[in-house]
Order: structure tokens, then sequence, then C-alpha cells
């Protein structure tokens, strides 16, 4: 994991001012070292969106740093700065935006990925946290962020549903958490049909895992991710072009590790539960098929019109168990429907939820973390989409509309206990490289999710 980019100590930080135009009036003009100014208009900085202006002191040693965010700022785009800048240490200046933020921006975007690189980078810059930032706060969100980034990116030879099973004991071992899992012939044994029939076809064997941390009195938090190592598509196959990013489409799995961690890490006081359906779906004389129906935990009989939807059948009977304890609130996270980014994009979720108060804190929360969310109705009129003429239900929509919301209908069929319940339909990747971020997999929603989590249930 990539370590993060903290100088422990101040003596010789360089100043970075975060500015957003010109370098007249505000307190952080006020605070540029002298002639700074000047030299920006020489150089032609403008405070612009990812313009970059070092400054020499009078005997050409670097003395400050000005750095644009243009006219729209947004805090984490100082994630950009360590990627820019020299080795060193620096601290943040500037009331352009939140430096909490600015400062978490740094460390998120000083991450690599180099499992895989035969010759490793060397260390670059460091920021100065303050003493009256919440480091370990700080500290816990980019590490988070790190392991979500780090399980997305492994490809699916070295991250199968064995070795995210694995990632989650890891992460368990750290927080004195429980872990158990049911593998393979187990699962029809434990009746888990569904996750058994979509991962069977894979000799990495479909498991469950389930994991739980806390005092067991405590308010319930369930967790359940989405964790298909690799989906082929089924027997109804990708296009190539549309199945060289499936190692990400354990996504949801990662980002409930990625928010498990947060909540133990803040020790907050609720019992933590986190149920991983980890499968790949993959081909072979034993795949299921378009046509056959299947019987979930719960019951309901599911007609399959598609191999290609398998994350929701693997989700649904995660969630039955998870629904059964009824906690009071269950939180599912998938890389679902390509309609959710074709509705809302790589960068924003869309988020399906039962409960309004829940609704609007996420939305709140989104917005104050620059992580946000988009909420898309639980529409009842599009259920009719999913009716069958020879089972229980259809698990896919019978027409091209509201892929999202028919896929989040679905989910919910399976949900009855649970006080609030919300799903989560995320794309865990980036396409191309922001500010925060390089491109690969990322952590969405969870600092959202945390705040929430956080606000409702405080750190005694």
């Amino acid at each position: 994991m990539t370590k993060l980019a903290i100088a422990e100590d101040d003596a010789g930080a360089i100043p970075v001012f975060l500015l957003t135009g010109k370098l007249t009036g505000g307190d952080s003009a006020s605070r540029l070292p002298p002639g700074a100014a000047r030299w920006a208009e020489a150089t032609g900085f403008d405070g612009s969106a990812g313009k970059l202006c070092l400054v020499p002191d009078d005997k050409g040693a670097l003395s400050a740093v000005l750095y644009g965010l243009g006219e729209a700022p947004q805090a984490l785009d100082a994630g950009k700065l360590p990627r820019l800048l020299p080795p060193g240490d620096y601290r943040l200046e500037g009331d352009a935006v939140d430096l909490r933020l600015a400062a978490l921006g740094w460390l998120l975007g000083a991450y690599r990925f180099e499992r895989y690189a035969s010759k490793k980078k060397e260390g670059g810059a460091r920021l100065v946290l303050p003493e009256s930032f919440d480091r370990a706060a700080l500290e816990s969100a980019a590490t988070a962020s790190f392991l979500v980034r780090d399980l997305i990116n492994t490809p699916t030879n070295d991250l199968g549903p064995a070795e995210l099973e694995q990632a989650a004991r890891d992460l368990a071992a750290e927080f004195g958490a429980d872990v158990g899992s049911t593998v393979g012939e187990e699962l029809l044994e434990e009746n888990f049909p569904m996750v058994h029939a979509v991962g069977r076809a894979s000799v990495g064997e479909p498991r469950i895992v389930d994991m739980r941390w806390g005092d067991e009195a405590a308010p319930r938090v369930t967790l359940v991710g989405k964790g298909v190592c690799f989906d082929t598509g089924g027997l109804n196959i990708k296009p190539g072009d549309s199945m060289s990013l499936m190692k990400k489409d354990m996504g949801g799995a990662a980002n409930v590790l990625g928010l498990a961690r947060m909540v133990m890490a803040a020790n907050l006081p609720v019992r933590l539960r986190v149920v991983i359906a980890a499968v790949e779906n993959s081909i072979s004389g034993n795949a299921f098929r378009p046509g056959d129906i299947l019987t979930s935990r719960q019951g309901m009989t599911v007609e399959i019109g598609n191999t290609d939807a398998e994350g929701r059948l693997v989700l649904a009977d995660a969630l039955v168990l998870a629904d059964e304890e009824a906690p009071e609130i269950m939180i599912d996270m998938a890389t679902l429907t390509g309609a959710a980014r074709v509705a809302l994009g790589p960068d924003l979720p869309a988020m399906f939820t039962n409960d309004e108060a829940f609704a609007s804190e996420m939305t709140r929360a989104g917005l104050a973390e620059e992580d946000p969310v988009w909420r898309l109705p639980l529409w009842k009129g599009y259920a009719k989409n999913l009716s069958s003429t020879v089972a229980d239900v259809s698990h896919i929509s019978k027409g091209p509309f509201a892929g999202s919301i028919t896929a989040a209908l679905f989910l919910g069929k399976f949900v009855s206990k649970a006080k609030v319940w919300t799903h989560l339909d995320i794309y865990a990747w980036v396409p191309a490289e922001k500010p925060s971020a390089i491109i690969g997999g990322e952590a969405q929603a969870i600092r959202a999710l945390f705040s929430v989590l956080a606000s409702r249930y405080p750190p005694r």
C-alpha cells in the first residue's frame, strides 16, 4: 500500500498557497512572500485551475508555491500537487477552500499502484498536517481509499474469491473482528443457491464472507458488497472491450471493506457486520444459463434473462442473510448497472434508499466531503417490468429503460426487516486522471457514508 505522504516536522516546510484568481486582496494574497505577486504576474500565473507557479527566493531556492484552483474551486483538486512538486516538505495556505479536505486531496493524489512495477518511485513531496487537523481521521480516510484502490487494481489472477476473502480476514485481524465463510458446495447446504449458481463455473470457488465487529448490544450496521472478481458475462459473454475492466466488478466489496475500516478505526459504537458475496462469473459446461429458474435463499424463484446480470443474483442471497437479523442500517454497494453510468457518469454514484432522512443526510455529507452521490427513485411503477410468466420474478427488465431503477427494485424484493436500506450503484473506477486520483480503482461514497454513520453513532 502507498505510504501516506505526510511530513512529521514543519521546520523548513515550503508554503503552498491555494488560489482562485488574481493576486489582489484577500487573506491569501496578504500572506504571500515579498515579490511573489510580481513573479506570478511575470510568469503568467492567473489562478486558473491546475496552474502552478514556483516562487524563488533571492538566492534561487524555492520559497513558495502558488497553485490555481480556478473559478469553481474544489478542495480535493490539491491532490495534483504531490505529482507536480519537487521532493520536499510543504504546508498548505489559503482561504479559498477547506484546507482539511485539501490535505486529504494531497494524500489521495500521492497514491501509486506499484505492485507490478519493477522500479518503484522514490518518495516525493510530503505534507505537514497542522495540529488543528484531525490527523487520525485524515489518515483513516486515505488509508481506506488506498485499500479500496489496491484491491480493485489487482488483477483477477491475484485476486479471485479466495484472495478477496483473505483481504477481509486481514482487515478483521487488524481490528479484532471475527470472520466466517461458506465456500463451494457448502453454499448449497447453507442455502445460498444463487451465489453458488453464479460462481460454480469458475475454478475459484464461490463464497459468502461474513465479518462481525463491535459490541453485540450496539446498534446493528450491516454492509453488503458485490464481490464479482471477474465478470465474463457468463454464457451471454461480453465483447472484449466491455470485458477488459471486469477485474473491477468486485468494487462494491472493496468499498464496503474500506468503509468498514473507517468505522473500526474510529471505534464507532455499532455492531458492524460485513457480508460479501465473492464469485467469478465464468464460462464452462456447468455455467448457469439464460432461461434457468433459480430459487433464492428467501425462497423466491427467479427467472434468468441474461447471465451478464449476475451481480444482483449474488447480492440477493447476501441481502437476505444480512436482513435476517433486522439491522438498523443496511447498506449495499455494487458495480451493478451500465444504466447508472449512462445517467450519471463515472464520478457520481446512484443512491437508492427507503429512508428520507438518510437520503438527506447522505446528500449533505456528499457535498461537504466532496464525495457526492445522486439519489434515484425506487419507482414502484417500474416493478411490473420484472414480471415473469414462469417464476416469481425476472431478474432483469423486459425493456431498455430505467435499468438501474429496476435493478434496485429487484434487490428491494429481498429486504424486509432492515429499518434503513440503501443501495449504491457505483463505478469504482477513474477512467481519466483527475487531481486526486490516477486512472484506476476508486473509493466512492465511503467518506460520505462514514460521515453519516459517525454523526448518528459518534465515538464515545
